[in-house]
């Protein structure tokens, strides 16, 4: 039996059938479980129901609450070296394989986040209390 080049075969290479069964059977739980939680489910609608609620606290004032800068501030510095760390790990795991090229790449990077740390220093980024002109006409107030 002789196959005709220009027809395509559509099978699949046995390299992805764990990964197609895999896929097929995560999609069919996912489907039964949304199924059975909505046919189980209580359907009943109310006030008490759609009111707010988390962690067991009712909540009361409005949720429009302004955060003070430093919170975001915290937020900032740890992702930024939440991400230095990463990069400088991933650098320590290989830095024999990497040598001189690696260690100007990592010294420039560290260097380039230093003196970011250090503008933002100086531009009074980390004072999170009152600032020193406030505290020094607080005292010559008194």
């Amino acid at each position: 039996m002789s196959m005709n080049p220009a027809q395509p075969t559509t099978t699949l290479p046995p390299e992805l059938l764990p990964l197609a069964l895999y896929t097929m059977a995560a999609l069919l739980l996912i489907t039964v479980l949304l199924m059975a939680a909505w046919w189980l489910g209580a359907k009943k609608r109310g006030a008490v129901k759609e009111a707010p609620y988390e962690s067991g606290v009712a909540p009361t004032g409005s949720a429009r609450l302004a955060y003070p800068v430093p919170f975001y501030l915290v937020a900032i510095f740890f992702i930024v070296f939440d991400v230095e760390a990463a990069f400088i790990f991933t650098w320590a795991v290989a830095w024999d394989a990497l040598g001189m090229a690696g260690l100007i790449h990592i010294s420039f990077f560290i260097v380039v986040l230093m003196l970011g740390l250090v503008w933002l220093w100086r531009k009074g980024g980390l004072e999170w209390g009152p600032s020193a002109e406030g505290r020094r006409s607080a005292y010559k107030k008194s």
